[in-house]
């Protein structure tokens, strides 16, 4: 048995290193890595491929989490050779990896490495947000994480980040993988760094003032929250020196009226990563140089050479016919401590297969990531997603950058409603405001709701994927 564990890490980590291109600087102006950046569609599916046949029986050696759901199913890991047997393989959810913790704790059985591995690698512990249920903690190698400098740069040079370039880190690093990858990335690329956490927005806005960087890494949220706190000082936030708004944790792109207020606010380019910390802690989407858009409208790049990206239906969760929306789903195939079959990472999108102008042929997810199905709303059998109440506040001149979802049980009925709370300086009670904030929502999910419009700077502001919805309701 332990001759067959080592043996399967061996193969792993070779096959790892036998596809990482990583030069200390990229190798043109176009890609970092134009071999795997450049790859046709039939050299990224025979990657995957090679990188399956030897994943799978390092899982099942390494990993309980794993062996134990393969001898469940009456599979060996020689049934998921290549792409067209991961089909087999049903998705993974948050949920099946929340039992684990709870019944291995600290960290699950889902990891492939035992005490004695993890002592001689060295290592970082990160945490699932906890947004959508109880966090779950992954520790990362130092060679996982060598891996995440090397793709994060790549994507970040796609994106087109230069070594002129100074980046601003406004978010409290913690457990955030983005975060942590990000500067990995940027260290690799030799691009100059200003950590912004522990720091306030009138903090914040004299770095921006007084360093001058080029590039904002933080959510969309708080992108406009300091360019709010710039304009408050006398500044404009256009004229300074910020190119690029590096987003992540929220949708950017993909919300019309998001994207709008933060290009015309900043005057800058929206480039966007989006990823998880269970199975893409590394950029798993990306943006181009082609602008993350086409005809078609926007999207982001899936690095398929590290990861195997689909989409499923919803409610079978069966693989989504071509072309048709369906719901995230990651393998990872570019770490050693967490290799992850089919996680369900669960967000919205369209993937296409069709070249980009930019010369990758990596699958694109159009529409970029708008909505997470752990966020769906019911609200009397509508059901909605709290990015299409953001869409509809934001086309709102005038009103504030943030807003809150209260979702209650009326006493008198017992009838679930939803109130939307908004910021506006003629704040008060109903109005003509509020029922055209009221008409914007019913126009967008056909459900009447209560408004509320109330002080500028009432409401939180969030560093990372604010939370806007709180749910009140009578539990049945």
């Amino acid at each position: 048995m332990t001759d067959r564990r080592e043996n399967t890490r061996v193969n792993w980590l070779a096959t790892l290193a036998k596809f990482k291109d990583d030069p200390d600087r990229a190798a043109d102006s176009a890609m970092w890595s134009p071999r795997l950046d450049g790859a046709s569609r039939d050299e990224l599916i025979a990657i995957q491929n090679e990188k399956l046949a030897v994943v799978t029986p390092f899982l099942y050696e390494n990993s309980d989490f794993y062996r134990k759901r393969f001898d469940r199913l009456g599979l060996a890991p020689t049934d998921i050779a290549g792409v067209e047997d991961l089909v087999k393989w049903p998705v993974v959810d948050k949920s099946e990896m929340t039992v684990d913790v709870e019944v291995n704790p600290p960290f699950g059985n889902y990891t492939t490495m035992s005490d004695d591995i993890w002592r001689s690698r060295g290592w970082m512990l990160f945490s699932t947000s906890g947004t959508t249920g109880t966090p779950r903690v992954f520790r990362y190698s130092q060679i996982d994480r060598e891996y995440w400098a090397w793709s994060n740069a790549r994507a970040m040079h796609a994106m087109g980040f230069v070594p002129s370039d100074t980046v601003f880190m406004m978010t409290g690093y913690g457990t955030h993988v983005w975060a942590w990858g990000v500067q990995m990335g940027l260290a690799k690329m030799g691009i100059g760094l200003i950590p912004g956490g522990g720091m306030d927005g009138e903090m914040r806005a004299g770095i921006v003032e007084r360093f001058k960087p080029t590039v904002l890494c933080c959510t969309p949220s708080y992108a406009l929250y300091l360019g709010r706190t710039l304009q408050e000082r006398g500044l404009d936030p256009a004229a300074s020196t910020v190119t690029k708004l590096f987003c992540a944790g929220e949708p950017a792109m993909a919300i019309g009226p998001t994207r709008e207020k933060l290009q015309d606010l900043w005057g800058a380019r929206i480039v966007e990563f989006y990823g998880c910390t269970e199975a893409a802690p590394q950029a798993g989407g990306y943006t181009c140089a082609a602008t993350g858009r086409d005809d078609n409208g926007y999207f982001l790049h899936l690095m398929e050479d590290i990861q195997v990206w689909e989409t499923v239906d919803p409610e079978s969760l069966q693989p989504s016919v071509p072309g048709q929306r369906g719901l995230s789903v990651c393998t990872n195939l570019v770490s050693e401590s967490s290799p992850q079959l089919r996680f369900l990472v669960g967000d919205f999108t369209t993937l296409n297969q069709d070249g980009c102008a930019c010369g990758r042929n990596h699958v694109r997810a159009m529409g970029c990531f708008s909505g997470r199905a752990d966020d769906l709303i019911n609200l009397r059998g509508i059901k909605f997603f709290p990015t299409q109440i953001e869409k509809a506040v934001r086309a709102i001149p005038g009103l504030g950058d943030e807003f809150q979802i209260v979702l209650s049980s009326r006493d008198v009925d017992g009838m679930d409603v939803m109130k939307v709370v908004a910021e506006h300086p003629d704040h008060g009670p109903a109005s003509a405001l509020t029922e055209q904030i009221a008409a914007a929502i019913r126009s967008e999910i056909e459900l009447r709701v209560d408004v509320e419009v109330v002080a500028p700077n009432s409401l939180p502001k969030t560093e990372f994927k604010a939370n806007r919805v709180t749910d009140q309701r009578a539990k049945t």
